[in-house]
């Protein structure tokens, strides 16, 4: 293959059902991702996981730490540092409920499957070392959603540090896609005393990779990944530490990127909106797709 585009095998059939009417799409579910980020002496490195070759959607594929949003936390008033949540609501481009569920996601998630927690007992600070029996007892209840993040923070009187984040862009599943998320991108930088490990059931390996090498694996077709990823690893080439990224990431356009899909002729014509890379030309009569 020419690179390491993945797409699910029924997009094609989907495409075609979509384009003469037939399929209605489904509403997005709301996610958050983040892009775990720490200096090395040729520059940052960002924290990869590769889903397991068994997973239904993008088996194989390498991704970040990410997942969907806990509707608990929509309502439960977390204990807060860094801008606010009226900021955060203006810069996700929701109200401020929603903010906060956003936000808590993708601290969540990065806790849940890089056992990293960019939330500390004050404002200015972070925990440290989370490997203990204690912390993985509640790591593995918030993976079950026996209680909601909001309610973890509580538990353990942690304040979120939501300074620690920088929202980078957002994607929106395509509309022929059976399973479709919103999703918001984050950058943090790796904080101070803790480490990433595989805590994830849903991933086989976690590397630490620079973007320029895991841009150069996805195009010489050695490192299977979706669009959204290889688009925000590009992204990462100019900066050349994790504080350069976070800086820049306020003046980013959080526009959402959602896939088109036209019919030309005998081919289906799949395109990204400003990322001309991850055009595809299908052929009307493919059954199946593939990357």
């Amino acid at each position: 293959m020419a690179n390491g585009q993945w797409f699910p095998q029924d997009w094609p059939e989907r495409i075609r059902a979509l384009s003469d009417g037939t399929l209605t799409p489904v509403v997005p579910k709301r996610a958050a991702t983040v892009m775990l980020l720490k200096d090395t002496d040729r520059g940052p490195a960002v924290h990869m996981l590769r889903r397991r070759a068994s997973m239904a959607f993008a088996g194989g594929a390498y991704a970040y730490p990410g997942g969907g949003v806990d509707p608990r936390d929509d309502e439960h008033h977390v204990r807060w540092a860094g801008p606010t949540r009226a900021w955060w609501a203006d810069r996700l481009g929701v109200d401020e409920a929603a903010a906060q569920a956003i936000v808590c996601a993708a601290v969540r998630e990065t806790y849940e499957e890089a056992g990293v927690l960019l939330a500390g007992p004050s404002a200015d600070s972070v925990v440290g070392d989370t490997t203990g029996e204690e912390w993985e007892a509640d790591r593995a209840a918030l993976v079950a959603r026996d209680f909601s993040f909001a309610e973890f923070l509580d538990r353990r009187g942690l304040v979120l540090r939501s300074d620690l984040l920088g929202a980078w862009t957002r994607w929106i599943t395509p509309e022929f896609e059976s399973r479709r998320y919103d999703t918001w991108f984050f950058v943090a930088a790796l904080p101070h005393g803790q480490r990433t490990r595989n805590a994830s059931t849903e991933a086989d390996r976690t590397v630490w990779i620079r973007p320029p090498e895991a841009a150069e694996g996805y195009d010489k077709g050695e490192l299977l990944m979706m669009p959204p990823t290889v688009a925000t690893l590009r992204q990462l080439l100019p900066y050349g530490t994790a504080a350069e990224a976070l800086a820049a990431a306020p003046g980013r356009d959080m526009t959402a990127v959602l896939a088109r899909a036209r019919l030309e002729g005998d081919e289906i014509v799949l395109s990204w909106p400003g990322h001309d890379e991850f055009t595809k030309h299908i052929p009307t009569d493919l059954p199946t797709g593939g990357a």
